[in-house]
């Protein structure tokens, strides 16, 4: 059991078991902004853009008691399929941004040796030419 433990240990206090946790935790918060977006911002605009239709209510009935109809609800499923296509499109520009951000970095210029490197490599360069 003590060797368990200590495997665990080991395990939780690697990085990567860190940089997980801290994904979703971020990923968490991020989800909660997109979700913010997509029903507080951009459904709202879609639905008056297309004449008022508000999705949540698009329901087809297909039985049932007028008290208590039986109904598809297929506004809320074409509701889940926008939020998943903005999440998915947010995702791909967060992604996009991050990979040029790390493509501009490593196009970045060598940096150049210090001074003096450069100036001990000219000293041995004139003095192998003065003893050939």
């Amino acid at each position: 059991m003590r060797a368990f433990l200590e495997e665990f240990k080991k395990f939780i206090s690697r990085g990567n078991a860190l940089d997980l946790a801290v994904g979703v935790v971020i990923g968490g918060a991020f989800g909660k902004i997109v979700t913010s977006f997509v029903a507080d911002l951009f459904t709202p605009v879609l639905g008056l853009m297309i004449g008022g239709v508000s999705f949540q209510n698009l329901v087809w009935k297909i039985g049932g008691s007028p008290e208590d109809p039986v109904t598809i609800n297929y506004g809320s499923f074409l509701q889940a399929v926008f939020d998943f296509v903005i999440i998915a499109f947010a995702i791909f520009l967060l992604v996009k941004a991050i990979n040029t951000l790390q493509r501009k970095e490593e196009e970045s210029p060598p940096t150049l040796p210090p001074l003096e490197v450069v100036l001990l490599t000219e000293i041995r360069d004139i003095l192998n030419r003065h003893s050939q």
